[in-house]
């Protein structure tokens, strides 16, 4: 069955197809940006009554000729896979005529190396049918901790965001990923919002995205994103600061108020609100 992290990854793949030619440029990976996608039936069942789904099937057209994308979210490794893989490669390539692409999106490394195989079917003798995955996961997706760099792309920074979900980094990678959702459409944003969590699973990560979104979701708002882009990124972040304080029910004295409010520092600012999820009362963001 489907997972919430499999139902956010072929989501991901079906609305923003091109972050797959992205994702991969940086590896000096020919793939062209496509000029058209279809979404293909995911259903690989034959006369043979076991079941057989893709997670996801794309007919990318490009304008050196079109493709087929297979998408499958891998959380470990699986050694029924490989043949099923396999299964998914030959049937789709005899049923529509087209050059396959099997792509394996992972969120650690160890079920990266394993998929990215090659993966052999057969004696040990001699493999009758290898199967070579093009793997994205941390070990090749960028961790997008610029604000700029993902507000240009918010797919690709919210596939960086689910492939970093196990990272000790991820904090740093979910903040700004909420910033830059703030400078897109609402409902937009809650569209990859959602995504993010679905894809994050249950682990800390996506505790640490839930707290955010308690704070930025009233952000998304036509008219405050528009005054926030304009206050600039040190008042943007005085007032997230102030509502994450206010969301845990943080009481802020006249004092603290005023110390927050009138610092310029951005990077203070940025330390202030990390802290600003964790502490017990407003006058320890200071820190010692």
């Amino acid at each position: 069955m489907v997972g919430s992290k499999h139902e956010a990854m072929h989501r991901l793949f079906q609305s923003h197809p091109e972050v797959f030619g992205r994702a991969f440029a940086a590896l000096g990976l020919p793939f062209p940006d496509p000029t058209a996608v279809s979404l293909l039936p995911n259903d690989l069942t034959e006369i043979d009554p076991i079941e057989r789904r893709v997670d996801t099937l794309l007919r990318l057209d490009t304008d050196e000729g079109p493709f087929l994308l297979l998408v499958e979210a891998q959380g470990k490794g699986d050694p029924k896979k490989p043949a099923a893989w396999a299964h998914y490669i030959s049937h789709v390539h005899a049923k529509y005529k087209l050059p396959p692409v099997l792509l394996i999106v992972c969120q650690d490394v160890a079920t990266a190396d394993w998929a990215t195989g090659p993966l052999c079917i057969g004696p040990r003798q001699w493999a009758s049918l290898v199967v070579y995955p093009l793997v994205l996961g941390p070990h090749n997706v960028p961790a997008v901790t610029d604000v700029c760099i993902a507000e240009n792309d918010i797919p690709l920074a919210t596939l960086s965001a689910i492939t970093h979900a196990n990272d000790s980094g991820i904090g740093a990678i979910l903040k700004t990923l909420a910033t830059a959702l703030q400078s897109i459409d609402e409902d937009d944003a809650l569209i990859f919002a959602e995504l993010t969590e679905l894809g994050l699973g249950k682990g800390p990560a996506a505790k640490t995205w839930r707290q955010l979104m308690s704070v930025d979701l009233s952000f998304f708002r036509s008219e405050t994103s528009q005054r926030l882009r304009a206050e600039g990124e040190a008042q943007g972040l005085i007032r997230a600061i102030l509502k994450s304080l206010q969301a845990r029910g943080i009481d802020v004295g006249p004092e603290t108020r005023e110390r927050i409010v009138g610092c310029s520092d951005p990077e203070v600012l940025d330390a202030w609100l990390d802290r600003s999820f964790t502490v017990n009362s407003a006058v320890d963001l200071f820190g010692p």
